[in-house]
This record gives structure tokens, C-alpha cells and sequence, in this order.
């Protein structure tokens, strides 16, 4: 019956969303709780090894850039079935990562991938969920963050169970493979069919700058957690599955913030309040984590998580309500992400070099408190009033935002 197939329409949709999301973190997450073993079968520094974080993250800013050709020239359906085949490539060549240049290539494919799939959610969610962007944008966020936190936690399972570290890193080539055959057998409607427009130029609008910053600045933290956080606890003597453990539970929180305060935020257009709650949790728990590690570790890191999950979700939200077109998501979307994933792919190597150059990670966690501060300040200019109009419109470039 009709119905029933609309019904069913609507199911897939929802769960390729998730499938999706789940895939695109475990490239990185995975690393950090096998950080020492890695460290010691390589001979890689710290700063080195970060590299294995920032080069994915890198890849995301530069291809995210190039979004809006790549949807011309791929396609929604195509290109995502090419990402998920480079991750499940990637994943895979790890399993004889022995070497510090087969971990650093992979990181390079996988991350290309994870780029390519991230370039083309924007525009498939403005166009697939129109009535619900705001909640798809949640659940898409939710299951992406659920990925790198089941990651974390089942990675060094995995290669303690085999004794064999690169299992660790290469059985997310399961989900991967997984995925690629529902997004084939099952895939979004019209996802060869980009739309056709003439390219505004968002990089020369100061608003779309400003959202660039602010996407690179407030989820920064989330990069250096994931690098570093199971190392961080992993010098205080902990296990390579309990710190991993930390991971995931912050994953927990992000999981929930990105799915409820989405919810919360389609009850006004004003954003800003609930941004302001999320960068206040952020704060609290980067001030813990320097200041009383061993205290109350689980408090601190649910509050970054809940404050990285809703800052995540809530700053897509925030770039989308400047859009009233996919094809504009797309545009738009792919400059703020692009230019925000460079910003987050410095976060862990910065993070690597302080600890080699102190000893420690406490100066790194101090300048993420000052980033989450400067945040706070900015988040004042997102005020809701003519929003949509300040990049698509017909107007002045390099506008002063309202």
C-alpha cells in the first residue's frame, strides 16, 4: 500500500542518516586508546602521532571547501558511496599498520572519505527533512558522536582480545562495509540530481566568516578529547580500556545534548541561550579537568561532552537558519565546515606540542578555556533578526553581522 511505503520511505531515511553518522568518527576515535602501544611498535613522538588526528581533520576542512563541485561533479549518491568505500579501505589497510607511514596514510584516505560524506549531508538533510532539519541535524549529530564514543570503548577490547593492536584499529572496516551496501541498496531519492544554481560567493561575506570561526572554535575541544583524553588519564596510570571507557562515556552526553537541545532550539529561532549553556558546561569541565583530574574525571567529562555534543549540533543549526535553499546548505554549509575543520585540526596538534613542550596537557586544557571564553563573547552577535537574508541576499559583501 501506499502508505505503507511511505512509511517505509521514511524509516530508511532516518536510519541511513544514522548509519552515516556512525562511521564517521571511529577513523579517529579508535587511535587514542591505543596510543601508547602505537607509540611504542612505531617509535612516533607525540606531536608526530597526533598527526593521526589533525591529517582526517585537515582533510575534512580542505574537501568541505570544494563541496559545492563535488556535489555537481559526484553527486550525493555516488559520493558518499566513494566515502564509505575510502574508510572501509582505510580501516582495512590498518590491520597490517605497522609502520608510522601506513597509520599516516590511512589517516589521509579515511579522512578523505569522512570529508566527502560530510560535504554532502548539509544539502541531502535541507532537502530530505524539510520539516525536520533541526531534529535530523540532532540525530545525524547524535550518531556521529555515538561512533567515535563505541570506538573508543570497543577498540581496545578488540585488540586486547586478539592481542594485536591493529585489530583494534581495522575492524571499523565492518560498519563501513555495512553501511555502503544500505546506502547502495537503499539510497536517498534525487541523490543524482543536484540542484542547479549560480555559486554565491560565501567567502566574501563576513557572516559566513564569522559562522566559519565560531563552527572551528566551539568544537575544537572535541578533536583534543579525542586525541588525547585516554592519554591524558593513561599517564595517571589508568587502563587502556578504562581511559578509552572515559571516552566513551563523554560520548553519552554528546548524545543526549545533540539530540535534546536541537529539540529545544526548534522552539525559537534565538539560539544564542542555549549556545551560551552549552560553552558554560564546556568551560566548567575543562576547568576540572586541570584543576581536579582525579576528583571527579566522570563529572568533568560529562560536562564537556554535553557541552561539545550541543555545540556541535546547535552551530549547524545556527549556519542552516542562514539558508532557505539545499542548494544554498550546500554552499554555505561546505565554507563553514571547511574552514571550521582546519581550525579543528590544529586543536590536536597544538595539543601534542604543549604536552612535549611542558610535560603535561594542563597548559593545552587552559587554552581551550580561553577559546570557549572568546566564544562566549561572540555567540552575542548570532542575534536571530533577519538571519536568513545576511549571506544569500542581494547585499554588500563583507557585511558587519546584526
Amino acid at each position: 500500500m501506499p502508505r505503507d511505503k511511505t512509511a517505509l520511505r521514511v524509516l530508511a531515511q532516518w536510519a541511513l542518516l544514522i548509519v552515516l553518522g556512525l562511521n564517521l568518527r571511529p577513523i579517529l576515535s579508535s587511535v587514542s586508546p591505543l596510543l601508547m602501544e602505537i607509540r611504542a611498535a612505531t617509535g612516533m613522538s607525540f606531536q608526530s602521532s597526533a598527526w593521526l588526528t589533525s591529517l582526517p581533520v585537515v582533510c575534512m576542512g580542505l574537501v568541505a571547501l570544494l563541496g559545492t563541485r563535488l556535489h555537481a561533479s559526484l553527486g550525493e549518491r555516488h559520493g558518499v558511496a566513494l566515502g564509505l568505500a575510502m574508510i572501509l579501505g582505510a580501516c582495512g589497510w590498518r590491520f597490517y599498520g605497522q609502520h608510522a607511514e601506513v597509520l599516516i596514510a590511512t589517516a589521509l584516505l579515511g579522512g578523505l572519505g569522512v570529508a566527502l560524506i560530510q560535504v554532502l549531508v548539509p544539502a541531502l538533510i535541507k532537502r530530505q527533512f524539510q520539516q525536520r532539519v533541526s531534529l535530523a541535524l540532532g540525530v545525524y549529530s547524535a550518531s556521529l558522536m555515538a561512533g567515535g564514543g563505541l570506538a573508543a570503548l570497543v577498540s581496545p577490547l578488540v585488540a586486547g582480545h586478539f592481542a594485536h593492536w591493529q585489530s583494534g584499529l581495522g575492524i571499523w572496516l565492518i560498519p563501513a562495509a555495512v553501511a555502503l551496501t544500505l546506502w547502495w541498496r537503499l539510497p536517498f531519492a534525487q541523490t543524482d540530481q543536484p540542484a542547479a544554481s549560480a555559486p554565491t560567493r560565501v567567502w566574501r561575506k563576513r557572516r559566513a566568516w564569522w559562522l566559519a570561526l565560531y563552527f572551528g572554535l566551539v568544537n575544537c575541544g572535541y578533536m583534543s578529547m579525542v586525541a588525547w583524553l585516554p592519554a591524558y588519564y593513561l599517564e595517571m596510570d589508568w587502563s587502556a580500556t578504562r581511559s578509552g571507557s572515559l571516552l566513551a562515556f563523554m560520548t553519552i552526553f554528546q548524545v543526549i545534548a545533540a539530540l535534546v537541545m536541537p529539540a529545544l532550539a526548534h522552539r525559537s529561532h534565538d539560539r544564542r541561550p542555549l549556545l551560551m549553556i552549552s560553552l558554560a558546561a564546556q568551560l566548567a569541565g575543562y576547568v576540572g579537568l586541570v584543576l581536579w583530574p582525579l576528583g571527579a574525571p566522570h563529572l568533568w567529562v560529562a560536562l564537556i561532552g554535553f557541552g561539545l555534543g550541543a555545540c556541535f549540533a546547535l552551530s549547524l543549526i545556527l549556519t542552516l537558519d542562514h539558508c532557505r535553499k539545499p542548494h544554498e546548505a550546500g554552499q554555505l554549509g561546505g565554507f563553514v565546515q571547511g574552514v571550521g575543520f582546519l581550525i579543528n585540526a590544529l586543536s590536536p596538534w597544538m595539543t601534542g606540542w604543549l604536552r612535549e613542550l611542558t610535560g603535561g596537557f594542563a597548559s593545552a586544557w587552559w587554552v581551550l578555556v580561553m577559546a570557549v571564553c572568546s566564544m562566549m563573547l561572540l555567540t552575542r552577535l548570532f542575534r536571530p533578526a533577519n538571519i536568513s537574508q545576511t549571506v544569500f541576499a542581494a547585499q554588500p559583501t563583507l557585511q558587519q553581522p546584526t
